[in-house]
């Protein structure tokens, strides 16, 4: 046998494969995570109930949401009166740019299949925020918002990096109906962007501390619900970087113990992200930690990490780990309103398991101004000892009356000793 020949048609076979690789987009926003990351942790990428988008989509375990889905996309065409042929052809239209929307190949859903599942997928979103919107929408048969109320458990699966549908697409579709519907009062003075924002408002910054302008200022931008969380937390003037000599930050105990306070962020800030430090005391957004937070932070962090953004998000997390590193600094800002839980167990390890995921990298952390300064606060002898003094003489009423008598009796003893002595 001719060994060159068999070469050849190797080679042929070989080149035919690397002709006809589908070109990827430069424009992908949606990822898969990687298997690395998903093996330690799972069920935080992971949709429970309804998938979103093509990567989920068709597993067995998430079928029975289907039907709900359906039955929220054939209330929303009634209401909208648009036919199901135009959104199909709608989306149709744009089938290229959706599918360049997410970072792999959708292979397993030919056209038809992709475009149906868009549609009922972004039917399901629309009619989910328009029934939380507007109460008087949700019907006898809903199982979602009324028994078993699973909108309680839903929400999750929104913000899971791998379960997203483009914003734009979401938008467009709303405002075909508003259109189509222009006789209809519900459609009067709102738009896709205000309902999704007043859902954002009510369940998720209520753990997740956000300006809540800069949802709306975001939006046209944000290329998914994920990718809206993570501008908004952007800073509006990114901090004066300056080198990290010392990476050992301090937690909240040896802080408390140095004299420094705590107090959740004043005024007008309100983003997770503004932690400062200044005359002693360091200011931390208030923030809940819930069951949902790990899962929620772990997604922000894949999703900031793959998409290229500056690492704000994972110098917070950071920041938050070596703070938070045993239930006592836990306790610590509880007590001093900083953060809302039930159990201070629970704080270090959700950081902490977070913290793994991240990467200090001492000449571009956006605290690390903060840092320095909390550590040369901390050197100062001065701010130790009068810690010291008011946490364990001066930290109760009595305790301080003791002192104050014990002081008193003392200079009392003094002078009589000092008055014997000149008697003498």
């Amino acid at each position: 046998m001719d060994v060159s020949i068999d070469m050849k048609k190797l080679a042929d076979s070989l080149s035919w494969k690397l002709e006809t690789l589908p070109p990827l987009s430069k424009d992908c926003s949606i990822y898969r995570v990687a298997e690395p990351t998903r093996c330690s942790n799972p069920r935080h990428f992971t949709p429970r109930m309804v998938s979103i988008g093509p990567f989920h989509h068709g597993k067995e375990e998430l079928k029975p949401m289907e039907e709900h889905k359906q039955r929220y996309l054939k209330y929303f065409l009634q209401r909208t009166k648009v036919s199901m042929v135009s959104f199909l052809t709608f989306i149709k239209k744009r089938e290229t740019k959706l599918r360049n929307c997410y970072a792999e190949t959708i292979r397993n859903l030919g056209s038809d299949e992709f475009v149906a599942m868009v549609l009922a997928d972004a039917g399901f979103l629309i009619e989910f925020f328009m029934r939380y919107y507007k109460p008087r929408l949700i019907t006898d048969d809903d199982r979602i918002f009324r028994k078993p109320q699973w909108h309680k458990e839903i929400w999750h699966d929104f913000l899971l990096v791998e379960n997203q549908l483009p914003l734009f697409i979401l938008k467009d579709l709303f405002d075909q109906a508003k259109i189509t519907a222009r006789e209809d009062a519900f459609y009067e003075n709102i738009s896709f962007v205000k309902i999704t924002c007043f859902w954002f408002r009510n369940h998720v910054l209520g753990f997740l501390p956000l300006d809540e302008n800069s949802l709306e200022i975001h939006f046209s931008k944000a290329e998914h619900f994920l990718d809206l969380i993570i501008l908004s937390l952007q800073p509006s003037q990114p901090r004066a970087q300056i080198i990290i000599k010392d990476q050992n930050i301090p937690s909240v105990k040896e802080l408390h113990q140095a004299g420094v306070k705590f107090k959740p962020a004043a005024g007008s800030t309100k983003n997770l992200l503004d932690i400062n430090f200044n005359q002693g005391i360091l200011e931390i957004p208030f923030f809940k930690v819930l069951d949902t937070t790990e899962l929620v932070f772990r997604n922000l962090l894949a999703f900031e990490s793959m998409h290229g953004y500056n690492g704000y998000f994972n110098d917070y997390i950071i920041m938050m780990a070596c703070l938070i590193s045993c239930p006592k600094d836990a306790e610590l800002l509880v007590q001093n309103d900083v953060i809302r839980l039930g159990n201070t167990e629970t704080v270090p390890t959700v950081f902490g398991n977070l913290g793994r995921d991240c990467t200090l990298y001492s000449d571009d952390f956006q605290y690390s101004g903060v840092v320095t300064n909390l550590q040369a606060y901390r050197k100062l002898p001065w701010h130790k000892w009068k810690a010291t003094l008011k946490q364990n003489y001066f930290n109760t009423p009595w305790a301080s009356i003791s002192v104050i008598a014990a002081v008193i009796l003392l200079l009392l003893t003094a002078t009589q000793t000092v008055s014997s002595l000149i008697a003498l």
